[in-house]
């Protein structure tokens, strides 16, 4: 049976690498991504293959549209066309609207936003021939409600989660499902510039009473792909009932 394939961006660490472990122990070729870390992509890339996989690694910006292009040419020459896409790729910026210089908004929407928008572009004509496929973006709580000193961020994953539904419908019809993870508070490197006391009072509002894992994602991700083929346009939200 040929092995399936899967791209997932933004795999240097954290979320994007849980992932990207997850489907490497399911047999699938993997394709990673990061913005700039090669050693730490390098040793994700080692890990994959480790598994008795074959991975592709790229480092550089999915929110550059030239770029992107050229890392989907070598998918495809390499695996042929994506049987699973999953658009993790993003940075954070925590501060008051008013103190944002223009470039850190640009490069926010470019990072979180568009790359969603180049990543798919490019995946769903061979999706569409092939009456089959599956995007997941990995969005955040923040998109469905807003957060203070992060409206930026804020913005960029409430146009993810918009986008998702907008495709879902586009695609259906092809046979192509788009669904995306609205993660709450996960204990990734994102999160590491919290103080012990921060951390704490953010545990303690959380009803579950902690983190969120990055393999938990992982696994809901990997179920989202594989459990139902009728799912599609939705927004879940893993966030231990906090929001």
């Amino acid at each position: 049976m040929k092995r399936k394939t899967v791209l997932v961006t933004g795999a240097s660490r954290g979320i994007g690498k849980a992932i990207a472990i997850k489907y490497a122990k399911k047999g699938y070729k993997v394709a990673i991504n990061c913005l700039k870390n090669e050693e730490l992509l390098n040793k994700v890339k080692a890990e994959i293959e480790g598994y008795q996989t074959s991975c592709l690694s790229f480092v550089g910006d999915v929110g550059d549209y030239d770029v992107c292009a050229a890392m989907f040419r070598e998918i495809k020459k390499a695996y042929g066309s994506l049987d699973i896409l999953v658009n993790n790729a993003g940075i954070s910026y925590i501060g008051l609207l008013t103190d944002m210089e223009i470039a850190d908004w640009n490069r926010i929407v470019q990072n979180n936003l568009t790359s969603v928008f180049n990543c798919c572009r490019l995946a769903a004509p061979d999706m569409i021939h092939e009456k089959r496929g599956k995007i997941i973006n990995i969005s955040s709580v923040w998109g469905n409600v807003g957060a203070s000193c992060e409206v930026a961020y804020s913005t960029t994953k409430g146009g993810i989660n918009a986008f998702t539904k907008a495709l879902a419908k586009e695609l259906a019809p092809s046979g192509i499902q788009v669904n995306a993870v609205a993660c709450g508070a996960i204990d990734t490197e994102m999160n590491q510039f919290l103080a012990d006391d921060e951390l704490l009072a953010l545990t303690e509002e959380i009803p579950a009473g902690r983190l969120g894992r990055a393999e938990e994602v992982a696994n809901l991700v990997y179920a989202l792909n594989h459990k139902n083929e009728y799912l599609t346009g939705q927004i879940i939200a893993l966030d231990g009932g906090w929001v």
